[in-house]
């Protein structure tokens, strides 16, 4: 309830919220009259979004120059050890080799200042149009598998090429989230939409059931993310 209420207060005193996730923003416009409201996205697939009304907020785009290689998780883990709150930035892209942050101007300075290392690379931020990548489609790779329950610890167990036991050991250092929170029950059975990312493996979205085995099995299709 607090963060509704957080949230509220900001869109009426800032006509705007900070950066949400889907979860988030979903959470929050069932509290609000959809008349009363726009959603910005970055780009179309953008995951995370901005709740406002009247003018479109004003959105920050870093191009992140490193000339060694560096991963997603990377550039999450530098900007949360710099403590900066997880609504204060957007997406973080990996595109053909390029890197890409969404910010809000409210963290501007201190983003340009100390973000200037990930992990042992030092790099350099290159300030971009925010229209540059409004086109940009994500890339998913669609998977299907058999698995005996749409569980989610069953499916994850098919993921990792684990038993089911050992999924334990993931939730206990929470390593899974589903729909962008921590997974508390293994037995949730997965449904369509539902998102959930395994650290250090990937990102995942439950598609649907494709059909039924001759063993009472099921043929699922998930999109994991690229």
């Amino acid at each position: 309830m607090y963060f509704i209420q957080k949230n509220i207060t900001r869109f009426q005193n800032l006509s705007m919220t900070y950066f949400l996730n889907p979860s988030e923003l979903k959470e929050l416009c069932s509290h609000m009259k959809k008349k009363d409201y726009l959603i910005y996205k970055p780009y179309p697939d953008s995951e995370k979004n901005i709740v406002y009304q009247g003018e479109q907020p004003e959105v920050l785009l870093y191009e992140i120059i490193c000339h060694t290689p560096i991963r997603h998780q990377d550039i999450l883990g530098t900007l949360y050890s710099l403590n900066i709150a997880s609504d204060l930035f957007g997406d973080v892209l990996v595109i053909q080799n390029h890197y890409y942050v969404y910010i809000l101007p409210i963290v501007q300075n201190y983003f340009e200042t100390n973000f200037t290392m990930i992990k042992n690379s030092r790099i350099t931020l290159k300030q971009i149009p925010v229209d540059t990548l409004q086109d940009y489609e994500r890339e998913y790779e669609t998977i299907e598998m058999i698995v005996s329950s749409c569980r989610i610890d069953t499916v994850l167990s098919s993921i990792l090429h684990v038993s089911r036991g050992m999924i334990d050991s993931y939730l206990k250092d929470k390593d899974v989230l589903l729909n962008y929170e921590v997974l508390k029950d293994p037995s949730y059975k997965l449904k369509e939409e539902d998102v959930f990312s395994i650290r250090k493996v990937g990102k995942y979205r439950f598609l649907e059931i494709l059909r039924n085995t001759k063993g009472n099995h099921f043929v699922i299709a998930l999109k994991k993310y690229i």
